[in-house]
């Protein structure tokens, strides 16, 4: 039989842990590396995440964590749509390019791939392992962070190896 350990409850005399430890601790994790899109036209954006995760299947559902000062928080809340796409092995610039290496913003983020829509006219990376198109069910606010629960209206998926991000990379999945 298993016994489990009971911790003291977190108060507010529990001394928080050091943002570099708890960093380096994090960089032990292998997650997948997707971005997320908002906007239409040229009045769009992006950002490369780590923290795309399934909510619910009923509804499909999913949640992302996005810092309240990236760029695409306004868009979110004026078009309350995002379109999550999955990348694969062969999507490193793409990773880098919306990560804001080289310095590109906006729409000039989306040059040199091919975009696609469904139902919400958010952009999807048409090449991406899967794509989600969602609207916004809800946005919680939290620390730096918003957490964006979006409802899934179209789905898409290809075969191919995902794109992981450990240790501070992104690398080809060697599994």
């Amino acid at each position: 039989m298993t016994h489990l350990k009971v911790l003291p409850p977190v108060t507010s005399e529990t001394p928080p842990v050091d943002s570099e430890a708890f960093r380096a601790s994090m960089r032990q994790l292998a997650v997948g590396v997707s971005v997320i899109t908002a906007g239409q036209g040229t009045d769009r954006t992006g950002m490369t995440v780590t923290s795309l995760s399934s909510f619910s299947i009923a509804p499909p559902s999913l949640i992302v964590s996005i810092n309240r000062a990236a760029s695409i928080r306004p868009l979110l809340d004026r078009y309350r749509t995002f379109g999550a796409s999955i990348l694969g092995t062969g999507h490193n610039a793409v990773a880098d390019r919306f990560a804001g290496v080289g310095g590109l913003k906006g729409n000039g983020r989306f040059i040199g791939e091919k975009w696609i829509t469904l139902e919400t006219g958010a952009p999807l990376l048409a090449g991406a392992l899967a794509v989600f198109d969602c609207e916004i069910e809800e946005i919680i606010e939290r620390h730096t962070h918003s957490i964006v629960i979006g409802l899934v209206k179209a789905a898409r998926a290809t075969e191919g190896s995902p794109l992981v991000h450990w240790q501070g990379q992104c690398r080809a999945f060697a599994g």
